[in-house]
């Protein structure tokens, strides 16, 4: 368990987190939610589906996507968080950013949120202080390279030795500044080939060593559409077949565009699962 504010958030059931794009230039969705109106039908949408947290990103992140200033950045997330928050005060809020400023002013703004940071603290070294300062929960995501480099050809000795070495070296610089609400994020798709993120799929389950919430998010991305032919509109087959996989390999959250079959994966599995005690 773990808290955001005043909200208590258990993991004895798989979460899904709903995926609000406001950024012009993301892979899938770029584009659809950059006024008030879309943002907030977008947000009423993800909750009435049933997930239980909206992630709220103004940064593309997908391989090659032109960098944002922080001003910008900003500029987007104030006017999305404040109208979502003024308009469903109750919902659990994740902010995708990797930078420590925009978690800063949002959170002492707007109030505790996730801090869903693609680059596990690596691209801003002032992250992990400010998470320590703001108290919040901290999704780790695991990346090589940054977002303009992190597809040239990514190499490992141990795919997922190195990763656990990452995640091993940053959760003890967290802890040192007084952060214990960690949640791992391997990152599908960053600095990681087709092949890299089929063997993190089937050693999904090889995280539970640390004993923290694993996040899954791999929702119409490259390594289904890529494999079967088709593009990130015909993915949504594929990404629910993954999502029951990684469900089945211990992922604790869902990351998803499309939370009404990512929550059917959850209650399935549940059913399933209920069947073996």
């Amino acid at each position: 368990m773990i808290k955001c504010g005043n909200h208590s958030i258990n993991f004895e059931t798989p979460l899904v987190m709903g995926i609000l794009n406001i950024t012009p230039d993301s892979f899938y969705d770029g584009g659809s939610y950059t006024e008030e109106k879309t943002i907030l039908n977008r947000a009423e949408k993800i909750l009435s589906e049933g997930a239980d947290v909206i992630d709220i990103g103004a940064f593309s992140t997908r391989p090659g996507a032109d960098d944002v200033s922080e001003a910008e950045e900003h500029k987007r997330m104030v006017p999305a968080v404040k109208a979502i928050r003024n308009e469903f005060p109750q919902a659990i809020l994740s902010i995708d950013t990797f930078r420590a400023n925009i978690a800063k002013r949002i959170v002492n703004e707007f109030g505790a949120c996730l801090i869903n940071d693609i680059s596990g603290g690596t691209m801003d070294d002032k992250m992990f202080e400010t998470i320590g300062e703001l108290q919040v929960p901290y999704i780790m995501m695991h990346i090589k390279g940054t977002p303009q480099t992190m597809q040239k050809n990514p190499y490992y000795n141990d795919l997922m030795g190195d990763i656990k070495t990452f995640f091993k070296d940053r959760i003890l610089k967290l802890n040192n500044y007084g952060v214990k609400d960690v949640i791992l994020d391997p990152g599908f798709g960053f600095g990681k080939t087709l092949e890299h993120n089929y063997e993190i799929v089937a050693r999904l389950n090889e995280f539970s060593d640390f004993k923290l919430p694993v996040l899954a998010g791999l929702s119409r991305k490259s390594m289904i559409y890529k494999y079967l032919g088709g593009t990130p509109n015909s993915s949504l087959n594929g990404t629910t077949a993954l999502n029951m996989m990684c469900l089945e390999k211990g992922a604790n959250i869902l990351r998803v565009h499309d939370v009404n079959e990512a929550v059917e994966c959850v209650k399935l599995h549940h059913m399933i699962k209920s069947q073996l005690k």
